[in-house]
């Protein structure tokens, strides 16, 4: 039998001190008020001093009201029963649906043992050409999607969605603006691809400790659906609202700040969501790609800056398109050698001559005469970013690099794009037919 404590010592914005024996870092506590009954995590410990969490806030909680610990944290539901299905930051349903209580496991555990690991080796196709052809998605892979307010990071993360070749999605949101929510609901339920994913959504209107379980529920049961022999693909938007979370709430149990306010546990508390990303001996595996917002575009906002140190690379979405310059998959050289013989040759081949179009497109703004290598360069550039670089774009990896080679063809002569001869003589237009 658990003890009830009826008398609560301090009450702080959301946040409600007693003192309590035998209780753990995580645990649930079950707050009743006058309002009736909350959800409490337990989020510091100083001697017999419990500090919680209250999900529901502070308001309407008093002193004389009485909590009751669970003794284990906050647990979600595993099994099939999920696919389909929308549920809260505290693992209610949000559909309307029945609420699911079997089966029930923690979250937030440790990540997998990296001897369990095997090295990353298959690729995850999206249909996207700047993610398949220039920067691959591959499995088990941590990448952050860097980008600003306003574009189309949501869009892209429900295209993804529903077109990456993998066996099922969970889909984490936090701090979403409730547009956003009915965005991606719609998108998945009239693309088929609901079916096969599992949302958890915590909106902007939602109490605050909730946004910080969203990501820990939908790892927790990635790992267990990965253990039964899933691929599954983790998309999570929006960690800098998951670490604007963590900040409101380091602020009121009153911790020393440290850059720019965020907890100085920041990069711990980063990376032990993003290390859950893993590959299964035997089995199937967890891959993330989680947006990742900078405030007013600053690369060096500790969000971003201490993401860039965990994770196997980044997209960049600026402008509505994934940038190809700075942008990077680092684990991209571990499967683009099996794919087609012309991947990287291709690849790299039109990364240079778009940079060379960069340059010529500054040279015409500066008012600069025009060679005719730099007009063929202008309409290589125009071709590429309309063809390959626009997001609208929906096609296969061999399409994709079939077409690659066709807007070579348009801009210029096979010795001008410094390709090699085999790769000419085989995937050429015109020539591609005879081989």
């Amino acid at each position: 039998m658990r003890k009830i404590y009826s008398k609560i010592d301090a009450i702080a914005g959301n946040v409600i001190t007693v003192s309590a024996e035998n209780v753990k870092y995580g645990d649930l506590a079950v707050v009743s008020s006058s309002s009736g009954e909350s959800l409490a995590n337990v989020i510091r410990l100083n001697g017999k001093n419990v500090s919680l969490q209250v999900f529901s806030g502070g308001r309407g909680v008093s002193t004389g009201d009485e909590v009751r610990f669970l003794g284990h944290p906050m647990q979600v539901s595993f099994s099939d029963n999920l696919m389909g299905r929308i549920f809260t930051g505290s693992g209610k349903p949000r559909d309307n649906g029945p609420s699911l209580e079997e089966n029930m496991i923690e979250i937030g555990g440790p990540s997998v043992n990296p001897a369990k690991r095997i090295i990353p080796r298959n690729m995850i196709r999206t249909g996207i050409p700047m993610i398949d052809v220039f920067n691959s998605l591959v499995e088990s892979q941590k990448l952050p999607i860097f980008s600003v307010s306003g574009e189309p990071y949501n869009e892209l993360l429900a295209r993804i969605a529903m077109q990456a070749e993998v066996d099922m999605i969970i889909l984490g949101g936090m701090g979403l603006k409730y547009d956003d929510y009915l965005f991606f609901k719609e998108t998945l339920e009239n693309g088929g691809a609901m079916s096969r994913t599992i949302f958890f959504v915590h909106t902007a209107a939602d109490p605050i400790v909730e946004c910080l379980l969203v990501p820990d529920m939908s790892l927790a049961v990635a790992e267990k659906f990965a253990l039964k022999g899933k691929k599954v693909l983790v998309l999570l938007t929006d960690m800098t609202n998951f670490s604007d979370a963590m900040k409101e709430i380091a602020i009121t149990m009153e911790q020393v700040p440290s850059n720019r306010g965020y907890p100085g546990d920041l990069y711990s508390q980063l990376a032990s969501r993003y290390e859950k990303a893993v590959d299964f001996e035997g089995a199937g595996s967890i891959t993330i790609l989680a947006v990742t917002t900078m405030p007013g575009d600053d690369v060096t906002h500790p969000v971003p800056d201490n993401t860039g140190y965990i994770t196997e690379g980044q997209y960049y979405l600026r402008n509505g398109r994934i940038e190809p310059f700075g942008s990077l998959s680092r684990l991209k050289q571990m499967v683009n050698k099996d794919t087609r013989d012309d991947h990287r040759a291709l690849m790299d081949g039109m990364i240079k001559l778009y940079a060379s179009y960069k340059e010529s497109l500054e040279k015409k703004s500066m008012g600069f005469k025009m060679s005719e290598w730099d007009i063929k360069l202008l309409k290589y550039g125009e071709l590429f970013e309309a063809e390959m670089m626009d997001l609208s774009v929906n096609i296969p990896l061999e399409k994709a690099l079939d077409r690659g080679w066709s807007i070579l063809a348009e801009s210029f002569t096979p010795d001008e794009t410094g390709l090699r001869t085999e790769l000419i003589n085989k995937f050429w237009p015109g020539n591609k037919e005879e081989n």
